[in-house]
């Protein structure tokens, strides 16, 4: 099944039934559908065919939706770019994937110099459209054909584009479905941006394929979203750890009323520290569901919808999804032992974009390589342990900053926290805790915690107070872009 199928299931099953909310406006699927079709007409009058790159470069609005839903129907490949990145980071998509046209704004153009493409702006867009033919145009049969090409964040090099297909998009929507048990009568409130599979490959996806109501805003703004959700009043919600860390300063009430209302939460894009989970359900009423995907295999494992949704772990795999858990000779390590995860099944991406050497790399015998360490319990649950980048070795031990974290943000005065690893002399690497304070910051109080209750060689040499944790625009922390802390 290719993407166009899945979703006529609403565009031509519910034509009438009220689909999408935009900036105080209501269109039914059947209106969705015909944009989406003067959308497709229109880039074909431009000049694009099947196969060709289109990198779209805005932030959240409901040409978005279009211009996505054309590219899906004449096999167009869609390559979203983050709306935060400037020149250099532009250049290197538009120098790798060679697109035929990159759609912006007036505004956002100016943060390019010296496109090497076409630059199709959306004012021209928006003016253009409206006299195209509302005939439908699908050229897709092939779930092998790729549906977008997707930039991982590169924060250890040049990003990569993973190359993601109808079949691995399709098959991710069909298990969010039955995994989640998304129905037409549900809501969903949706702020990620769209430039991220979180938001497209999740949010856009469960939404054309159950059919329900969706509420799409510009993005996630903490001192209106209760406000939307009271107004909305949704029944589901995906977010980031960084959305739920703020929801938890909502009023009590607010937070009880909304909860009232939800069927599910779920979190994604970064580990949710199990405090903010145990906080979250006392406040609101709901166990916040976590899974763990990325952006070259969409979902891998989730906890589950009816059953025990474990704090700190990320649940069991997914239908269709196969996981090891392998130490670095190959072998698969026994429970409750770390390893790192590969995986292997239909929501696998096809390779990375023009990378054959990258791709080779990334698998092992037929395995992907995902860099997540992880422990397994003995009831199957993994639990994330970082990055195998993030791995500190100190004095010959193995130390895993989610360890050390996890229990830094139980401790009071602690709104966040990243431990990353710092240069030392004797040791090779000792781990560094840079935390975010609520109220006064108290070093000596974490430190003596820590020794309380940790082993030694896991102590942090030292608390460093930071405003803010550099964060990606879902939320990931970007531990290489934390203040560099020596030894003295």
């Amino acid at each position: 099944m290719t993407l166009p199928s899945l979703f006529d299931l609403s565009f031509l099953g519910r034509r009438d039934t009220p689909a999408l909310e935009w900036d105080g406006a209501v269109f039914t699927f059947g209106e969705i559908d015909e944009r989406a079709a003067r959308m497709a007409n229109l880039l074909t009058a431009r000049g694009l065919e099947r196969g060709d790159r289109l990198c779209v470069y805005l932030g959240n609005c409901l040409e978005y939706v279009d211009l996505y839903l054309a590219a899906t129907r004449l096999g167009v490949i869609f390559v979203p770019v983050n709306v935060l990145y400037r020149d250099r980071e532009i250049r290197h998509i538009l120098q790798d994937a060679e697109p035929k046209a990159l759609i912006t704004t007036a505004e956002q153009a100016g943060f390019l110099s010296g496109a090497s493409v076409a630059v199709w702006l959306l004012e021209e867009l928006r003016a253009e459209v409206g006299a195209q033919a509302a005939t439908r145009r699908v050229e897709v049969t092939d779930g092998d054909t790729p549906a977008a090409i997707v930039y991982t964040s590169g924060t250890t090099g040049a990003s990569k584009g993973a190359v993601l297909t109808h079949r691995n998009f399709v098959v991710n929507a069909v298990n969010l479905l039955t995994c989640w048990q998304f129905t037409a009568g549900d809501r969903m409130l949706l702020t990620l941006p769209l430039f991220h599979v979180h938001g497209l490959g999740n949010g856009i996806h469960c939404w054309l394929a159950s059919g329900c109501m969706l509420r799409l805003t510009e993005r996630f703004a903490h001192e209106r979203a209760a406000g939307w959700m009271t107004e909305f009043q949704p029944t589901v919600f995906f977010g980031v750890p960084t959305m739920y860390v703020r929801m938890l300063e909502w009023p009590e009430e607010t937070a009880a009323a909304i909860g009232k209302g939800m069927r599910l939460f779920v979190s994604g894009s970064a580990p949710l520290p199990a405090q903010v989970l145990e906080d979250f359900r006392a406040r609101f009423g709901h166990t916040i569901l976590e899974r763990y995907g990325m952006s070259e295999t969409l979902m891998n494992l989730t906890n589950p919808y009816v059953g025990e949704r474990r704090a700190g772990s990320v649940g069991l795999p997914m239908p269709g999804v196969s996981v090891r858990n392998l130490d670095p000779d190959g072998n698969d390590v026994a429970d409750g032992e770390t390893g790192e995860l590969y995986l292997r099944g239909p929501n696998l991406f096809a390779g990375y974009w023009r990378r054959e050497e990258a791709t080779a790399a990334a698998h092992r015998d037929g395995w992907f390589r995902t860099g997540d360490i992880a422990v397994r319990s003995a009831d199957g649950y993994y639990t994330l342990q970082g990055r195998r980048s993030d791995l500190i070795i100190s004095g010959g031990f193995n130390i895993y900053p989610r360890e050390i974290e996890e229990f830094l943000a139980e401790q009071p005065g602690v709104k966040e926290v990243a431990v990353a690893a710092a240069a030392d002399a004797r040791r090779g690497e000792v781990p560094v805790a840079y935390v975010v304070a609520e109220g006064k910051f108290d070093a000596g109080a974490l430190e003596r915690a820590c020794r309380a209750h940790l082993a030694s060689f896991k102590i942090p040499r030292a608390f460093v107070a930071v405003e803010a944790l550099p964060r990606t625009a879902l939320g990931k922390i970007q531990k290489h872009l934390l203040p560099k802390w020596e030894s003295s």
